[in-house]
């Protein structure tokens, strides 16, 4: 089974017969290089990379991993997500790309789908919610207010309003955070720098699931570029930013109550100087670390009758919207059932 690798220190990686060669960098304070045990790492067990550090890599490294059908991810410093080497399209198909844009130029047929975008995702929120009331935190407020706003979903006629549908359940969402949390506060929503912990780690976790959104797209017949409920624009995978809403509940949230209420990460776990917050080296290691867990976990697929992990349901997704651009099959949102 095929595996991400997460790369967090400085390095190089090379190519070595059938192996990748990483070999971690540390630069002294008269700015030499040592260079320290390489690491070697089987290439028919790697799915993707997230680099966090800088890496030294040449174009015959980048040929043998789009051969192999290995991406990259890069973020920079501050956390934000900088872009991804993506293996050569080879499941991209004319009439798929011809029917997904058919559904975008059709203003009822992108409707159609941004309406499930957004039902999906409130209805994931709202099962965070609900999981936690029963757990004793007062949530009956909050969840009225979501699915109050929820009913607006299919007024909505524009992208536009539809977006601002999701703004106001989202903000009621966040506000519910301050009591699932046990020892931080979201406050307000901040990205650009985040301003706290909590938000630190949103920004974070988003990136992280947008990611993981644009390597399942990548590993289907859809086009990433062409999406419905997030304006498509350049140089932006914006199907990826769609299909995130549904999972970011899922995923990156429950991960972070857990981590946080659990004390797994802590505030010795983030930086804090000019205005701004970010998980620190540590901190990424243990985040990511949960994330992956939670990837990692399986639930009983009620269609499918098995086992199927989170990993995977982003992918089936794809598979989902693909069949209903093709008009096969009528798209439904992955919703929580448990």
């Amino acid at each position: 089974m095929k595996r991400t690798y997460y790369l967090f220190n400085p390095g190089e990686m090379s190519r070595k017969d059938n192996t990748l060669k990483f070999t971690p960098i540390t630069e002294a304070e008269d700015g030499s290089e040592s260079y320290g045990q390489p690491r070697y790492i089987p290439i028919e067990g790697v799915s993707d990379f997230f680099v966090f550090g800088s890496l030294k890599a040449n174009s015959s490294l980048f040929n043998f991993l789009g051969k192999n059908d290995v991406a990259v991810h890069f973020f920079d410093y501050y956390e934000n997500y900088s872009g991804s080497f993506m293996p050569k399209d080879n499941l991209l198909a004319g009439k798929m790309i011809l029917c997904q844009v058919n559904h975008y130029q059709k203003s009822a047929k992108r409707m159609a789908i941004a309406r499930k975008f957004i039902e999906g995702a409130a209805f994931n929120m709202v099962k965070n919610l609900q999981y936690y009331n029963r757990r004793g935190k007062d949530m009956e407020p909050m969840i009225d207010i979501i699915n109050n706003y929820s009913t607006q979903i299919s007024l909505a006629t524009t992208p536009e309003q539809l977006m601002g549908v999701e703004g106001n359940i989202r903000q009621v969402y966040y506000e519910a955070f301050n009591l699932i949390l046990n020892d931080f506060e979201l406050g307000n929503r901040t990205k650009q720098p985040p301003q706290n912990e909590v938000n630190a780690l949103i920004s974070f976790g988003n990136m992280m699931c947008y990611s993981l959104c644009l390597r399942a797209i990548h590993q289907t017949q859809l086009n990433p570029t062409i999406s419905y409920l997030h304006e498509p624009g350049y140089r932006r995978y914006s199907l990826a930013l769609d299909i995130a809403e549904i999972f970011k509940p899922i995923i990156i949230d429950r991960v972070i109550f857990k981590v946080l209420n659990k004390k797994e990460i802590q505030g010795k776990h983030f930086d804090k100087n000019l205005n701004q917050c970010l998980l620190n080296d540590s901190g990424k290691k243990i985040f990511v670390q949960a994330i992956e867990e939670r990837l990692l976990e399986t639930i009983q697929h009620r269609s499918l009758k098995r086992s199927v992990s989170y990993k995977h349901l982003i992918k089936l997704e794809c598979y989902k919207l693909s069949k209903h651009i093709l008009d096969i099959e009528e798209y439904k949102p992955f919703k929580m059932y448990w």
